[in-house]
């Protein structure tokens, strides 16, 4: 039950730092219409500006710090580069976002080097922040955080952290969420952001600059990705390879959910996180899994080379496998509202 437990809330972990991501790409997408290619790369730029700021001035006023100078950095590609050629449709904003992240993976390992950084979470962050304990009469006993060596080493006892970095990633993205919905739902800013999408002649008319609107939402969106990327950073691991571990991930998140649909996005990567952990944490074989599930094979078949991987070789295209049957069965995404 606690291998469950632990599991699951890995999973959602995990599937909420794809929100965190995937909620700045659905803020600028729903606003703007644009498909930002180098979101994953503020992501990283996140990572490592909250790694340089950490040691300057300490994990915490860089949480603030770091995303809102990746906000800032975002805000200025918007002005100077992606407004110039919105004009000329989505395929130059596209080539441009997807050379922009190249240039910032470049800066980066000039910058900081090409191996991985180690950027440990603050002290109040280390440690478990619960510890599930199954004892030997087949109990399960919840201790906030580090459970005791006497208790873990009782006879038939089996101790399982959850870890305090991935719980605060946790509280975060939810208040992200709630944050963003309240922001575009209950407050003047929000409906002048969307206004300034679907009536951007109306909105200009009433004395709001939306080419302004669009560059502080396109910061807002660079923000939250430099967001992730302090928490991310510091959870798993900051490398330039970040980048590119995400960077497609988010994109079916978005295209799963629906496009522009926060809901959606928060939706889809739930189940996408749950899925690719659970498929990494039982491990079994497509033969095995026949033969607990009562299914002969057949001599030939055992001998397949596809029929012996195993679930997690194939965890890593399990995402698209399911962006795959969104497209054939829903193509507006689980909670879209338009065509993708």
């Amino acid at each position: 039950m606690e291998f469950f437990i632990i599991s699951m809330l890995n999973g959602v972990s995990y599937g909420l730092l794809l929100f965190m991501l995937s909620s700045g790409l659905t803020l600028i997408f729903s606003m703007m219409g644009v498909l930002n290619f180098a979101h994953a790369s503020f992501y990283m730029v996140g990572a490592y500006m909250g790694y340089t700021l950490s040691n300057w001035i300490g994990f915490w006023p860089a949480l603030i710090v770091a995303p809102l100078l990746v906000g800032a950095m975002g805000a200025l590609f918007e002005r100077l580069t992606l407004r110039k050629v919105h004009k000329f449709g989505h395929v130059p904003e596209l080539l441009v976002t997807f050379g922009f992240s190249y240039i910032l993976l470049e800066v980066v390992q000039l910058v900081w080097g090409r191996t991985a950084l180690d950027f440990a979470p603050p002290e109040a962050l280390r440690g478990p922040a619960f510890t599930l304990v199954h004892l030997a009469d087949d109990s399960l006993q919840m201790v906030w955080g580090a459970a005791t060596s006497e208790m873990c080493s009782a006879a038939g006892a089996i101790c399982s952290p959850f870890p305090a970095t991935r719980g605060f990633m946790m509280l975060v993205a939810l208040l992200m969420l709630l944050s963003l919905w309240l922001l575009l739902t209950r407050t003047r800013i929000g409906l002048v952001i969307q206004a300034a999408l679907t009536h951007p002649e109306t909105v200009e008319s009433l004395g709001h600059n939306v080419p302004r609107v669009f560059m502080l939402v396109f910061g807002a969106g660079t923000g939250l990705a430099g967001l992730a990327g302090v928490i991310g950073g510091s959870t798993f691991v900051t490398e330039p390879a970040m980048a590119a571990t995400v960077g497609s991930v988010i994109f079916v998140v978005v295209v799963v959910g629906g496009m522009g649909s926060l809901s959606g996005a928060f939706l889809a990567s739930l189940l996408i996180g749950v899925i690719q952990t659970f498929a990494v944490a039982f491990d079994y074989s497509f033969i095995s899994l026949a033969q607990q599930l009562g299914i002969e094979l057949s001599a030939a078949t055992k001998e397949n080379s596809v029929v012996k991987l195993t679930l997690s070789q194939v965890a890593p295209i399990l995402p698209y496998l399911f962006l795959v049957l969104i497209l054939i069965f829903r193509p507006k995404g689980l909670l879209g509202t338009r065509e993708g």
